[in-house]
């Protein structure tokens, strides 16, 4: 179990973090979301003290600090390449192994799970970004630990490899580990995460599972499809809700499923198809954020068109 209360970090004028508390249980994947700026990385590391600042995050009741062998309870990977230059990837993992009275056995049974087994005596420098991302989940698994922290460990992934990486954290939470995740690939988060821990310049827009952040900050829709389907429009419109023709369909929004349901047999339409659209959770999450965002793009400027010469038409 991991307790954060009240994280506060601020960077002279700028609070990155603003007093944030959250739980994440074990047995489920949590996703840790917000836009670009919004304080995800900060969090995670005052989590785990590595900035200083306010409140204390407690794994399993104890402070990181105090955890006599930290790789052992709680793995982490906060960054892509954080090896030493010279030593092969099998040495960088024997050096920590070493502090934390981990047998070298280990070091080879994560660098195979992981698929680097065949590049393990190599330097780590050379790794591409997707390599060193699997590099960084062996350190963190490397004293199987019961609790992970990882940021964007899909960056670099190919489709394959984020597959993987699903499966992976999945099935290490059905094994009653506590997962904690941030990403920005929200398509991946949906199949991924049973529960969000979601913020925005930080502070906490929303703390609970998917499926509700979905309900609260979107609006679900209702497909009505059939060769009477256009008559019930304007039954539909009279109470309450707003009807889009597309196709040979309607898509309602405004009534549950049921009411229109009951209003189509009230009416005596023949319906081929009754089914509601759920949000996705990037909708969602573009619905939460949207005022957050620290960078914003603006529309592209286009260049006034040069003038013709005179006497010329362009």
């Amino acid at each position: 179990m991991i307790t954060a209360k009240g994280l506060y970090k601020r960077y002279r004028n700028t609070v990155a973090v603003d007093h944030l508390s959250f739980d994440v249980r074990p047995g489920v994947v949590t996703g840790f979301l917000g836009p670009n700026g919004s304080g995800k990385s900060t969090t995670m590391r005052l989590m785990l003290g590595l900035d200083h600042g306010e409140g204390e995050t407690l794994f399993d009741g104890q402070r990181f600090g105090t955890i006599r062998r930290p790789m052992n309870e709680v793995g982490a990977l906060l960054e892509a390449k954080p090896f030493h230059p010279t030593r092969s990837a099998r040495n960088h993992l024997r050096m920590l192994a070493a502090g934390n009275r981990i047998a070298d056995k280990r070091v080879d049974e994560v660098m195979e799970f992981v698929g680097l087994g065949d590049v393990k005596r190599k330097k780590p420098k050379g790794y591409s970004l997707g390599m060193a991302q699997r590099l960084g989940l062996a350190q963190a698994l490397l004293g199987d630990p019961r609790t992970l922290l990882l940021d964007e460990p899909t960056n670099g992934l190919d489709p394959h490899g984020i597959h993987w990486m699903r499966d992976v954290l999945k099935t290490l939470a059905a094994e009653g580990r506590t997962i904690f995740v941030s990403s920005h690939l929200l398509s991946e988060m949906q199949l991924m995460a049973d529960e969000l821990v979601v913020i925005g310049r930080g502070t906490m827009i929303f703390n609970g599972d998917v499926d509700t952040f979905v309900r609260e900050f979107t609006q679900s829709q209702v497909v009505v499809r059939g060769p009477e389907a256009a008559g019930l429009a304007e039954t539909l419109k009279s109470e309450g809700a707003e009807v889009v023709a597309e196709g040979d369909a309607l898509v309602v929004s405004g009534l549950e499923i049921g009411k229109v349901g009951h209003l189509a047999f009230t009416a005596g339409v023949e319906l081929h198809e009754l089914s509601t659209r759920r949000a996705s959770l990037e909708e969602a999450f573009m619905s939460a954020t949207g005022a957050s965002g620290q960078f914003v793009a603006k529309e592209p400027v286009r260049a006034a068109a040069p003038a013709a010469p005179e006497g010329e038409a362009l």
